[in-house]
């Protein structure tokens, strides 16, 4: 706009300017970016909350959450529960009796507008969970429009297919009028109620084409609002979905959070997921949202507690720290050691424990520091290996200045090790304990079983960027890679130098010193031979007096 005005004065008609300031400002539409960039998500059960089970009740907390930092809140179903069918006493929340409507148990709408209205004061976001696939068998639907269900040979309504949900049943996206009363509903919710976006329930059980048709509406209505799926692939950003779940690292009886807790993975399997995050799946910043609970864990599977043991924390702190948005579950933050029954009251039990802290301390962390904020390639982690890569997951988040440092140990032994290379060096603030650390390339590190460091850079970075300067030093990628039974490493030198070129094992053994003397500045080749090592992946470092630099390869054989 400044460009216009400073090189067309006299050429701009009062129509003209009204043209460019209305494109100048559909040019620069908000976008759910522009407020949840540095925010983490807390999940609210609003049934066992408080023995009230009220949003007048939940209400009451909001000053304690806004303590919290917490920064998007996120509602179960807040709409009628049907009673045909119903399991249990209270039913499920995701048998949606009237999309229009409000749980008579949770209050009315001005109650829930009051919550609303409340939250955004304090500076958080309000979301709540829509069930799109199903409803109840008494859903005010079934009435209306029975020709928007599912049916079986005998014309009546079924349960989704390949599901136990027998208190719902199937609606039928095939019947354009569902879709735009669906829509409709969705509009209602913004308009009425204020909230901020919504949460989307099993979206794959729902056709594609009916979410790019619902999301773009829902953008062109509100260009700011939150999309939530749940489900955990790439594809539903192409739909229109602003975040999707990370079961990968969390799932049903699986996820690399599980594997490594019983032993069957480690910080190697931990790598490789983040890497297929960040450099294959989700490439441009997509946002991810990373949890150790959420309300199907909870009561279907177990608390925190029982399915990490000592390593919930340490996980905890991953889920933060990583390139993703972190989930809060509804008790968490007080160490809910139980399950929630789903289908009746079960209230939680709220009490003093050291998770308040923790997750104070990472979700203002997260608020204030660049290289925690959401949605940014270029403050992705790297990794940084150490003399024990098998139980050590140590990584670095940068941006604009702003650095965090992240060790953990990820086995249930103590562990002291060391890391390699320098970049990672300087000084440092331990966010936990306010401690001040100067970190150099000898500095050595004890963490307990499960144990972590955070550390926040204070901006005098001292160590040297791999591929930055000084200027000419480079290791290359081995070739041919993976490789059976030899490979070529090559690297380049600035100057004149002392050189060491190792490999080690992922356990940090040394398997072959291939340099060791002075080597004249230029590019250099050695072949590496794995005759007599077993197949697996090996690391290769590159040590002058001026830099560190380390790389991967992976024997096949």
């Amino acid at each position: 706009m400044q460009f216009f005005l400073k090189h067309y004065p006299l050429r701009l008609s009062l129509l003209t300017l009204l043209f460019l300031l209305l494109f100048a400002g559909s040019a620069t539409a908000q976008t759910h970016q522009d407020w949840s960039y540095n925010l983490g998500i807390y999940e609210v059960n609003v049934r066992q909350y408080t023995e009230e089970g009220t949003f007048t009740a939940f209400r009451t907390h909001l000053q304690r959450l806004e303590a919290m930092n917490v920064g998007i809140l996120w509602f179960m179903p807040i709409n009628p529960i049907g009673q045909q069918n119903r399991i249990g006493s209270l039913g499920s929340y995701y048998s949606v009796q009237d999309y229009y409507g409000i749980n008579p148990e949770f209050g009315d709408m001005e109650d829930f507008k009051a919550v609303v209205n409340d939250a955004h004061s304090r500076g958080m976001y309000v979301i709540i969970d829509w069930v799109a696939n199903h409803t109840s068998w008494d859903n005010v639907l079934t009435e209306s429009h029975p020709e928007w269900y599912v049916k079986d040979n005998q014309g009546n309504f079924i349960p989704p297919p390949g599901t136990n949900w027998s208190d719902v049943i199937e609606l039928d996206y095939s019947k354009q009028g569902l879709r735009d009363y669906m829509i409709d509903a969705l509009k209602f919710w913004v308009d009425s109620a204020g909230v901020d976006g919504f949460r989307f329930d099993a979206v794959s059980f729902v056709p594609d084409d009916f979410w790019t048709e619902a999301l773009s509406a829902l953008k062109a209505h509100k260009p700011d609002i939150f999309l939530l799926a749940e489900g955990d692939d790439p594809k539903l950003t192409s739909l229109g979905f602003d975040m999707s779940f990370g079961w990968g690292l969390y799932g049903f009886e699986s996820g690399v959070f599980h594997d490594i807790a019983n032993g069957g993975g480690n910080s190697n399997s931990l790598n490789s997921y983040a890497e297929d995050e960040t450099k294959k799946n989700y490439p441009n910043g997509e946002y991810r949202m990373y949890f150790t609970s959420n309300h199907d864990i909870n009561s279907w599977e177990g608390t925190t507690y029982t399915l990490f043991g000592a390593a919930a924390d340490v996980f905890a702190v991953l889920t933060a720290t990583l390139n993703g948005m972190p989930l809060i579950y509804s008790g968490q933050e007080a160490g809910l050691d139980k399950q929630l029954q789903f289908f009746e009251k079960d209230e939680i039990e709220w009490k003093l424990d050291d998770n308040l802290q923790m997750y104070t301390t990472l979700l203002e962390l997260k608020k204030r520091n660049k290289a925690l904020w959401n949605g940014n390639p270029e403050n992705y982690f790297r990794r940084f290996l150490s003399s024990n890569n098998t139980s050590i997951f140590a990584f670095r988040r940068s941006f604009e200045g702003d650095t965090i440092l992240v060790l953990t140990n990820l086995s249930d032994q103590e562990k002291t090790f060391t890391l390699w290379g320098s970049s990672w060096t300087g000084n440092y603030k331990n966010v936990f304990t306010d401690e001040d650390v100067t970190l150099t390339e000898d500095s050595e590190f004890t963490l307990p079983a499960w144990g972590y460091l955070v550390y926040e850079g204070d901006g005098t970075q001292v160590g040297i960027e791999e591929g930055q300067t000084p200027s000419g030093f480079r290791l290359d990628q081995n070739y041919p890679n993976p490789f059976n039974p030899s490979t070529v490493i090559s690297y380049q030198l600035a100057v004149n130098s002392m050189v060491q070129l190792k490999v080690f094992d992922t356990l940090g053994r040394e398997v072959a010193a291939l340099v060791d003397g002075f080597k004249s500045a230029g590019k250099h080749t050695i072949e590496f031979k794995g005759d007599n090592i077993p197949s697996g992946v090996y690391i290769y470092k590159l040590d002058t007096e001026h830099t560190s630099l380390t790389k991967s390869m992976t024997l096949i054989k």
